[in-house]
């Protein structure tokens, strides 16, 4: 038995900030402007589903290494011995990126399938010595967290479906229509919401792909 949702009360939607929110320029504006604005926060909430027989999500925050397949699909480090490492191993499939610029309130969120890559030339492509602060150097000659440590691996998430804010305005003018929006019962208009579908994300990456 299937239950239908009522989206509308009358004429008007029940979710109106979406309703006034969404608009949908053209792929490779869309794709562009994603890319750039994870480019430039860098910094995300990984979400995993974890390898233990629970239905938990846990989030970790990961520093972006680099991006492929203009800008669509995210790259990570990872210790091959960590335990996102594992959940993302048992589920490559129930994986979250989220991003989110505090002072603009822009936001973006990326759902996709993750993989573990630990070939060497793959570790030297997206290798950061930055990575020995957070290995440790264990003093054995190997395990030094330099681009041959064994522990080193790259998470890829290829992105399977995209949902961002794009702020209009800035923050006085989100403030003043906030204001306004309160006083009116009306639901303000400063921020665009955007969505890349599967296919959409699929498409650009053929045209793409590195």
């Amino acid at each position: 038995m299937s239950t239908t949702i009522n989206t509308s009360a009358g004429s008007k939607p029940v979710d109106p900030y979406k309703a006034k929110s969404f608009e949908d320029p053209p792929l490779p504006q869309k794709v562009e402007e994603l890319a750039k604005f994870i480019s430039e926060i860098k910094y995300g909430m990984l979400t995993t589903k974890l390898s233990s027989d629970s239905e938990l999500l846990t989030s970790r925050c990961m520093a972006l290494a680099g991006q492929e397949n203009g800008g669509v699909d995210l790259i990570f480090h990872t210790n091959l011995f960590s335990g996102k490492t594992m959940d993302l191993t048992v589920h490559p499939q129930e994986t979250n990126v989220s991003f989110l610029d505090p002072i603009s309130g822009a936001w973006a969120s990326v759902s996709g399938t993750a993989s573990i890559v630990a070939d060497q030339d793959t570790i030297n492509k997206f290798y950061s010595p930055q990575l020995k602060a957070w290995l440790g150097d264990l003093g054995d000659g190997v395990h030094d967290g330099g681009s041959t440590d064994p522990r080193i691996g790259v998470i890829k998430v290829e992105a399977k479906l995209a949902t961002y804010m794009h702020p209009a305005k800035g923050a006085i003018g989100r403030a003043v229509e906030t204001v306004k929006g309160a006083a009116k019962g009306e639901t303000p208009s400063y921020n665009k919401l955007r969505e890349l579908s599967q296919e959409e994300l699929a498409e650009w990456r053929r045209t793409h792909k590195n």
